[in-house]
């Protein structure tokens, strides 16, 4: 059954066209794959679904009765009063409704001049509403989604006071609790840990509902997509499979397709050719025929439908870092203890990153990975024990959350305060990296998550570093530029530590996969693959 149908969408903001002829279709029951660059228009789709957003072209169409549930990006702030049970409990709402009115028929029927047969009458059919909106099945629900996304315990604290992240998981289980005929999901794993991507995942593939989903992480999207949709230039390729073989077909595709417009550039070239020389010929012998078959070659090369050259080229960024050795040993870890402040975190850590290792600390949310990468590099003080850094040891450091001296600083002046450079030489760089013409004027709290990261990787690249310390470095930034991100890490001569839940990443990266198990670190040799083997 037809569930989504995208015909022909334009869509415009300003004078910027995001999507320009997009058009696609979603049948029941699909896992859909949404993908594509940063600002390509993702997110625009999945509003012009939700209906929070009008086409100026085209039409959406969504089957009749369908229910929609969005996961919002940003959740909203709530009255101060409302607990994460409550939150959750949002899409139980009318069922609720049924379920008080129920108590009011037992009431009525409690009494001496009840009218017992109309009221029975009313109570059975109210009881078969309310099991037919699945009321027998709440708390089931409601145990089986808060467990697997680990929320268990913050049920009964004020949705305000949880973090950004802790949020939009809460915001995530109300939608999914919701059950929704069509589900939107813009980015739903971010800040996700491995075990609730995987139990996540499970669940997506039990889904009886049909599912558009807008990610970066090409695990998950390998994993739940059935189809995928890859947005282009403001149009739509559709593939019927998941990302990995989406990709490779698209390649094929488009080879083909650049052979094709270059064979047809030959014909037209040889087609202007031969009009030329027919002219010519014409000219010197004044001969009308040869006028005359000039011009309808001319006709029949206007009637040749043009094909547009295929864009085969890859985003490029100089993403190069450069640096010399740290010595055999590029952190040593003795006997370390730590906590966040009455919370106690890791116990007796043991270990030594040697370099040109590239070590991937995992472990579920709140373990204590953060607190030891800024232990590391002295940003955390130590319960007990000793960490020892390589004397040569020049850090790169890219934080969850990155920050800058001065928020209102221009994205220029943020850039020069680190490295010192010309105007023009920093407007040269940043270009390099996406910043053009006036953007580069943005101030730095304006900037997305994205250009925050490139940012701070042109920083980076601009210095000579041994040793990168990386907390969720692919957070905010597309496949595209991720893809650039890891080739450029590989072919890092030196060592690097990193935290990420991006299972792609890691099994491209990691040669060592430091895990953080009931308070202790365990190591383990190999890629992610190995790990999963033996853990």
């Amino acid at each position: 059954m037809l569930e989504i149908a995208l015909n022909n969408i334009t869509k415009n903001f300003g004078f910027k066209n995001i999507l320009k002829g997009a058009s696609f279709e979603v049948m029941s029951g699909e896992r859909i794959a949404l993908v594509g660059r940063n600002g390509s228009g993702k997110s625009t789709i999945l509003k012009l679904i939700a209906d929070e957003e009008r086409p100026n072209e085209g039409a959406v169409s969504i089957r009749r009765g369908a229910t929609v549930g969005m996961l919002e990006q940003i959740p909203a702030l709530l009255n101060t009063d409302v607990t994460v049970r409550q939150v959750l409990m949002e899409p139980f709402s009318d069922l609720f409704a049924v379920e008080r009115r129920l108590r009011e028929l037992e009431g009525q029927m409690s009494r001496s001049d009840a009218d017992i047969d109309r009221l029975m009458r009313s109570y059975a059919h109210q009881q078969g509403v309310f099991e037919t909106m699945g009321g027998y099945e709440v708390e089931e629900r409601l145990g089986r989604i808060t467990t697997g996304f680990g929320l268990t315990e913050l049920l009964d604290r004020p949705f305000n006071v949880l973090s950004g992240g802790q949020k939009t998981i809460v915001t995530l289980a109300k939608t999914l609790l919701g059950e929704p005929d069509i589900l939107l999901l813009d980015e739903p794993t971010n800040h996700l840990d491995v075990r609730t991507l995987e139990w996540f995942e499970g669940f997506l593939a039990k889904y009886r509902g049909t599912a558009l989903i807008v990610s970066h992480d090409r695990y998950f999207l390998d994993k739940v997509a059935t189809k995928t949709v890859m947005l282009e230039g403001g149009a739509c390729r559709t593939f019927q499979g998941n990302y990995s073989w989406s990709v490779k077909e698209r390649e094929r595709q488009l080879m083909i397709e650049f052979e094709q417009y270059k064979n047809q550039q030959k014909k037209i070239d040889a087609m202007k050719a031969q009009i030329r020389r027919y002219r010519d010929w014409a000219r010197q012998s004044d001969n009308e025929d040869l006028y005359r078959k000039a011009k309808e070659l001319e006709k029949r090369l206007e009637r040749i439908e043009m094909l547009d050259r295929p864009e085969v080229d890859k985003k490029q960024l100089p993403i190069h870092f450069s640096g010399g050795r740290t010595g055999r040993d590029a952190l040593k870890c003795s006997g370390v203890i730590l906590s966040a402040g009455e919370l106690p975190l890791l116990r007796g850590v043991d270990f030594t990153l040697l370099f040109r290792e590239r070590a991937c600390l995992l472990g579920d949310n709140g373990t204590g990975k953060t607190t030891l990468l800024r232990a590391a590099m002295g940003l955390h003080a130590l319960d007990a024990g000793e960490i020892k850094l390589a004397p040569s040891a020049k850090i790169g450091y890219i934080p969850q959350e990155i920050r800058f001296r001065d928020d209102k600083m221009a994205l220029l002046d943020a850039f020069r305060d680190e490295y010192v450079c010309t105007e023009g030489q920093g407007r040269s760089i940043l270009a390099k990296y996406g910043f053009l013409g006036e953007s580069v004027f943005k101030r730095v709290s304006a900037l997305s998550g994205g250009e925050k990261v490139l940012l701070k990787l042109a920083i980076l690249v601009q210095r000579e570093i041994n040793f990168l310390i990386l907390d969720e470095p692919t957070n905010h930034i597309d496949i595209d530029t991720r893809e650039i991100l890891e080739e450029s890490l590989l072919d890092f001569n030196a060592t690097i530590l990193f935290v990420s839940h991006d299972r792609y990443f890691i099994r491209k990266l990691a040669n060592r996969i430091l895990s953080i198990q009931d308070g202790e670190v365990r190591s383990f040799s190999g890629d992610y693959d190995t790990f999963r083997a033996k853990s």
